[in-house]
């Protein structure tokens, strides 16, 4: 279960709401974001630097070595994020899920593998435009896994529900009045819980007010507060169950 991302993490292991397979020849065991940068003036997490390169430790197999791979972006993006998130798919391969934005057409949400970008979401279409990850794994119990993130904390706070299917993310849900993120933090609380009782979402409600709880089912999103918001840490408290 991931409980949040820290600004300047070196390296991102999370262990998500999704089954385990078969692994490939050699696994992603590990990301981080290198080659610092500031083409990107931004600087929505608290400061001007953002990142050109993402590195994916691969972990050791029969006749190969362990082995670090380097994918570096166009100088027209950047990895405008705290820290890479691993996630496994339900055939068992693992990805980096990243927050990537583009000079001219603000972020998307991003998965890669060596080789690169696996699937992405489409880019907001404005620059300074940003979305805050909440998290990743089968949210409806289909089996299947559903990426989820706040499009917009700060403006829109559209909490927006992507499946992986291939190398496709496709929309499955979307609902308003939500948020994760205030600008200048380096933190994104909240994420993904399982209390017994199947996965929730925990977020806030878009006027900081309550703590929110939203499940991914049948009839699209619900959501029920738990508690009162107070500061940043009731939402990371809330995953504690």
């Amino acid at each position: 279960m991931w409980y949040g991302s820290a600004r300047g993490a070196g390296l991102a292991l999370f262990l998500w709401l999704a089954p385990v397979g078969g692994a490939a020849a050699q696994t992603i065991t590990a990301a981080s974001y290198a080659e610092p940068t500031t083409r990107y003036a931004h600087g929505v997490l608290g400061d001007a630097v953002e990142w050109g390169a993402l590195v994916l430790t691969l972990a050791p197999c029969a006749g190969c070595a362990a082995r670090q791979v380097t994918l570096r972006l166009p100088e027209t993006r950047v990895f405008e994020d705290l820290a890479p998130r691993l996630m496994t798919t339900e055939t068992g391969d693992v990805l980096a899920m990243v927050v990537e934005s583009d000079l001219g057409k603000g972020a998307r949400l991003a998965l890669y593998d060596t080789s690169g970008v696996v699937a992405a979401t489409p880019f907001i279409g404005r620059p300074n435009r940003w979305l805050a990850p909440v998290g990743a794994g089968d949210l409806d119990g289909d089996g299947r896994i559903e990426l989820a993130y706040v499009d917009r904390p700060h403006l829109a706070k559209v909490l927006r529900i992507w499946r992986l299917e291939g190398r496709r993310l496709v929309p499955v849900a979307e609902m308003a009045g939500f948020t994760n993120h205030l600008i200048g933090w380096d933190v994104i609380p909240g994420g993904l819980r399982d209390c017994g009782g199947g996965p929730e979402l925990i977020l806030a409600d878009g006027d900081w007010q309550t703590v929110q709880a939203v499940r991914l089912g049948p009839d699209g999103l619900r959501a029920r507060s738990i508690g009162r918001y107070d500061r940043p840490e009731d939402l990371d408290r809330a995953l504690r169950c």
